[in-house]
């Protein structure tokens, strides 16, 4: 009887999906990849706005998904898809609505950039994001350079200035600088 009183209560709320996927299992590793980019999208995009790394942190942490996290090192891009205020781009670069790295390449300014160094400076010191995580993160930004060039034309010296701040800060290694495309 207690189960279907708590699940009943589960039922009612409206809003908070994850948390009644999470409470039945449904969670991490399980959820769609679609869902977990939207999240990390969304997760970047309100760090942005707030500045909060202990709640960006946090969230991260919330979505379970440690095997995946390379994927907020990706995309890594001021203001989302299109940039702030603007419409999601088109092309291969963009088919999954990328992360943390490729944020800053669409976004404008120094802001953003200095934001996200801050952040993926934090969540390499926790340890929330591994080496291997923001090596296979960069280098699929590297691959995909060109396709993002065409969107976004300063693409090459926004991601070598990023970069530079990142391999400054020590987030990355001395080869995975020098791997870095050069026009």
């Amino acid at each position: 009887r207690a189960a279907l009183d708590r699940a009943a209560v589960l039922l009612r709320i409206k809003r908070d999906v994850n948390r009644l996927d999470n409470v039945w299992g449904v969670g991490g590793g399980q959820r769609p990849v679609k869902h977990l980019v939207k999240e990390m999208n969304l997760l970047l995009r309100e760090y942005l706005l707030s500045g909060e790394v202990s709640e960006a942190e946090h969230c991260l942490r919330e979505l379970e998904v440690p095997h995946f996290h390379h994927e907020l090192v990706y995309e890594v891009r001021a203001g989302g898809p299109g940039g702030p205020g603007g419409s999601p781009p088109h092309g291969p670069a963009d088919a999954r609505c990328p992360q943390a790295v490729v944020m800053v390449l669409e976004g404008s300014g120094e802001g953003p950039v200095a934001m996200m160094v801050t952040l993926l400076k934090v969540l390499w010191e926790t340890g929330l994001v591994t080496l291997d995580q923001m090596n296979r993160g960069f280098q699929r930004v590297y691959e995909e350079l060109g396709d993002i060039s065409l969107d976004v034309p300063l693409a090459h010296s926004l991601l070598e200035r990023l970069v530079e701040l990142c391999f400054d800060r020590g987030i990355i290694t001395r080869a995975l600088r020098d791997a870095c495309p050069a026009r």
